[in-house]
């Protein structure tokens, strides 16, 4: 598969993952289990839409489209877009993601806006980058991604890893995935726990043939999977490797398993995405998805929204915002 297909597979294996794992986010595996249908995407009458997760990969596409290679460029570029998306006010943001929009808007330089965190907000922007940097470039790029927002060491470990899996996705065979999360982890610092220990678990669990299921157990997310980075990409990484060539069995897995099940599946997706494709995604799934401005079709153009797009945006997102309050008032009422 050349660059082109594998970036556009990432981008839309992120997209239509984040919007089947959208309308699940934050139940328990058992709530999930009772209410998941994955037939056709669930958020609005049988369409979807992506969520923060689309639209930091969509801002860090563009970025690194324009930087030409530049590390700073890129950054100021993926700064000013997060400063324009955090205006249009996104319904949903994670505390450290909003501290570092906030010190951006106030005039904190991109390089120094990052808080000491370990969510998942890098994650997020994390594996497109492993499809259009060169290799040389990787780890520059995805550190200067990751600490726009966040500084905790593994979620710099975390993001890397996911940009280094997604870059060779397309090549590495499912059965080389123990070995490749035990040399991963053996780079890993003691100040990297419980991330390095998880790698190790997800290792073990390939080679015992493990569900993903099992696997999120095992790492303490019987419930569901946090938000925590640690918890999130050995996850993700672990889908990947036991459904690397089936993008449904992979996105369907890890949201099953409940929690933050939007950004694991948008990480996931990306993941198997760039290794199947657009059309290893179903086409049930990736014709229902809706959105703007990060529709499908502009994702894979790598356009960022005009500045005069400002108010549709904001429009867009009281309305995302509506239907969100109307899936919290939906869980209110049986299954349970």
């Amino acid at each position: 598969m050349d660059r082109d297909a594998r970036i556009a597979g990432c981008l839309v294996g992120q997209a239509v993952g984040d919007m089947i794992g959208l309308p699940y986010e934050n139940l328990s595996r058992r709530r999930v289990r009772r209410l998941a249908r994955f037939d056709r995407p669930r958020f609005l009458f049988g369409y979807g839409c992506g969520s923060d997760d689309t639209e930091h990969a969509g801002l860090t596409a563009e970025a690194v489209a324009f930087a030409g290679g530049d590390v700073e460029a890129f950054r100021r570029r993926l700064a000013a877009g997060l400063r324009r998306w955090f205006l249009a006010g996104p319904p949903g943001i994670g505390m450290a993601t909003l501290k570092a929009c906030v010190k951006l808007c106030v005039g904190v330089p991109p390089a120094r806006a990052g808080v000491r965190s370990a969510g998942n907000g890098p994650a997020m922007r994390a594996a497109i980058l492993g499809v259009m940097v060169s290799p040389d470039r990787l780890a520059a790029f995805a550190a200067a991604s990751t600490t726009v927002t966040h500084t905790d060491p593994r979620a710099l470990a975390g993001a890397a890893l996911v940009a280094a899996l997604a870059q060779v996705a397309d090549a590495i065979a499912p059965a080389a995935g123990p070995a490749w999360l035990r040399a991963t982890a053996a780079t890993g610092q003691a100040d990297l726990e419980p991330l390095t220990r998880n790698l190790l678990l997800a290792a073990d669990a390939l080679d015992a043939g493990d569900s993903v299921e099992a696997f999120a157990t095992a790492i303490g997310c019987a419930r569901g999977v946090s938000g925590f980075i640690a918890h999130t990409v050995p996850v993700a990484a672990f889908a990947f490797f036991r459904h690397a060539d089936d993008y449904r069995a992979a996105v369907e897995a890890v949201v099953r398993c409940g929690g933050d099940t939007d950004t694991v599946a948008a990480v996931t997706g990306a993941l198997v995405g760039s290794r199947v494709g657009v059309a290893g995604v179903p086409v049930e799934w990736r014709s229902r998805h809706r959105d703007w401005p990060w529709s499908l079709a502009n994702l894979v153009a790598i356009r960022r929204p005009p500045l005069l797009a400002w108010p549709a945006v904001f429009a867009r997102n009281l309305a995302f915002f509506a239907v969100v309050l109307g899936h919290i008032a939906r869980r209110l009422f049986p299954p349970w």
